[in-house]
């Protein structure tokens, strides 16, 4: 398997390219970046881009998502609950998407938005145990994606509350990739480090450690950052139900 991540720093997120060389398969997760970054190191992987995948509508930045899909003709996914005025394929709880030695397991993780989805990503050729999850805005390094983008606060930390007993079932020793790292404005104490462990994360991590609902609830109502500037707007683009802004 070949995995390669990507940092950005304006907006700040981490979007991921992952693949099986020896099929020539891959995917690109929470593309931000210009099209010819990813399409780059497919081409220099010898790997074709099969699925664009984007975890949830985004209300910090503009996804490049359906152009990369496009051009790459890739199919586009989001999850089966994404309310989209756009064309994609639909990933549902337990879908799984195959590249080659590569699975990607779908998990419906509702809460930072309620069409958020986590990708359990297995290297058959190594184990048959999954090797690690990218979770978008659901578990961050340090804390969880904050809940109000989409649905009131409290709606979507009790969503979320839900969602994270499938994160807290997944073995200590799983490596977490997350879709963003300290300065974004979708978590509040982030950490710098762009990726953890369930295990690091279930010790250390206070929102992930909370197991009661009504404590989790309280907590994530707290000290709510502003939100990302422009984020309704954002999220229509993202949607599909706006155009996307002229660059100037």
């Amino acid at each position: 398997m070949i995995v390669r991540r990507f940092l950005h720093a304006d907006p700040i997120g981490i979007s991921y390219f992952l693949g099986c060389v020896g099929k020539g398969t891959g995917a690109v997760v929470d593309p931000t970046d210009e099209n010819d970054v990813y399409l780059q190191a497919a081409s220099a992987a010898g790997v074709k881009i099969d699925y664009v995948i984007d975890t949830h509508i985004h209300a910090d930045h503009i996804s490049t998502g359906r152009a990369l899909a496009k051009v790459a003709d890739a199919d586009y996914i989001l999850s089966a609950d994404a309310d989209v005025g756009v064309r994609f394929k639909a990933a549902r709880d337990g879908d799984e998407l195959a590249l080659g030695n590569v699975v990607i397991k779908v998990l419906a993780t509702p809460g930072h938005t309620p069409e958020h989805i986590c990708l359990l990503v297995t290297d058959r050729s190594r184990a048959r145990e999954p090797w690690f999850v990218i979770t978008g805005h659901t578990l961050m390094v340090g804390d969880l994606g904050r809940t109000e983008l989409a649905v009131s606060a409290e709606r979507g930390a009790k969503d979320l509350f839900a969602s994270l007993r499938k994160l807290k079932a997944l073995p200590d020793y799983l490596e977490v990739f997350p879709g963003a790292y300290s300065g974004s404005v979708c978590g509040r104490g982030l950490s710098g480090n762009p990726s953890s462990t369930i295990g690091f994360e279930r010790r250390h991590n206070k929102a992930f450690g909370i197991e009661t609902e009504d404590e989790f609830i309280s907590y994530m109502l707290q000290d709510i950052p502003a939100p990302p500037p422009d984020a309704p707007k954002i999220r229509a683009v993202n949607s599909g139900r706006a155009a996307v802004p002229m660059r100037q």
